[in-house]
C-alpha cells in the first residue's frame, strides 16, 4: 500500500469447505491494521464439529465482544462485507448465510481509529508443538485436512492516498498492491489468484478480484 492509503471495505463470498472433525480451524478474510494491535475478520469456525460463519476483533486494544454469526455446511457459499461507516467512527459487517436471499448477521464495531492496510485470506491452525499446552491437546492438533479453501468476487477499496499534503498520488503505484503478487506468509501456502484488477476513481481506488484459492501447504 501506498504511504497514507488505507482500506475502507473489504467484500467478497467464501465456499465452505468440508469439516473432518470438531478441531480448530479458523480460516478467514480480514483487515490488519498499521499498529499491528490485531484482525478484523470474518471467520469460519471448525470447533464444535459444525462450521460457524461470523464477525469480530481479534484479539484486544480494544477488547471487544465476538459478533454474531451463523451455522453453515460444505458446499455453501457465504457472503461478507466489511466497510468503514460515513462519518469514520467505526465498521459495520454484514454476513449473508449461502447467497444474498440467506439469513444475515450485522455488527458495529468502534474500530474508527484503526488505519487498516493489510488485507488477508488465511487458513490458520495450531499444530505440534504449541499445541501441545492445551489441556485437549488433540483436538487442537489439526493439519490441513479439508482441501482448497476459496473466495469469490474480492472487492477492496481504498480512501484517499495522498503523499504528503495535498498531492494526491497518482500512476501504478497507489494500484500495485491489487494487481501484484501477495505476500505469501513464510511462502507456507500453495495459492492462486485470478482476475485481479485495479480501477481508480478521484481519490479511491477500487482492487476486484474474480478468485483466491488457498490450495494447501507448500
Amino acid at each position: 500500500m501506498p504511504p497514507g492509503a488505507k482500506f475502507t471495505s473489504l467484500s467478497g463470498q467464501m465456499v465452505v469447505p468440508p469439516l473432518p472433525r470438531a478441531a480448530t480451524y479458523y480460516l478467514w478474510p480480514g483487515l490488519q491494521p498499521t499498529d499491528g494491535s490485531g484482525v478484523y475478520q470474518n471467520v469460519l469456525d471448525g470447533r464444535k464439529g459444525q462450521w460457524w460463519f461470523g464477525s469480530g476483533w481479534c484479539c484486544s486494544n480494544p477488547n471487544l465482544p465476538w459478533g454474531g454469526g451463523f451455522n453453515t455446511v460444505a458446499g455453501e457459499v457465504n457472503t461478507f462485507n466489511n466497510s468503514l461507516n460515513g462519518d469514520n467512527s467505526g465498521w459495520t459487517s454484514t454476513t449473508v448465510h449461502n447467497g444474498s436471499a440467506g439469513s444475515s448477521s450485522v455488527n458495529a464495531f468502534p474500530l474508527g481509529s484503526k488505519s487498516f492496510n493489510q488485507a488477508i485470506f488465511a487458513v490458520e491452525l495450531c499444530v505440534s508443538p504449541s499445541c501441545a499446552l492445551f489441556p485437549d491437546y488433540p483436538r487442537y492438533d489439526v493439519t490441513w485436512d479439508f482441501g482448497p479453501l476459496t473466495f469469490k468476487n474480492v472487492k477492496i477499496w481504498t480512501g484517499t492516498v495522498t503523499y504528503g499534503v495535498g498531492q494526491v498520488a497518482t500512476g501504478s503505484p497507489r494500484q500495485s498492491w491489487c494487481t501484484n503478487a501477495p505476500e505469501n506468509y513464510n511462502k507456507a501456502t500453495k495459492y492462486t489468484v485470478t482476475g485481479a484488477k485495479a480501477s481508480v476513481s478521484g481519490t479511491t481506488v477500487t482492487c476486484t478480484i474474480d478468485s483466491i484459492v488457498l490450495q494447501g501447504p507448500a
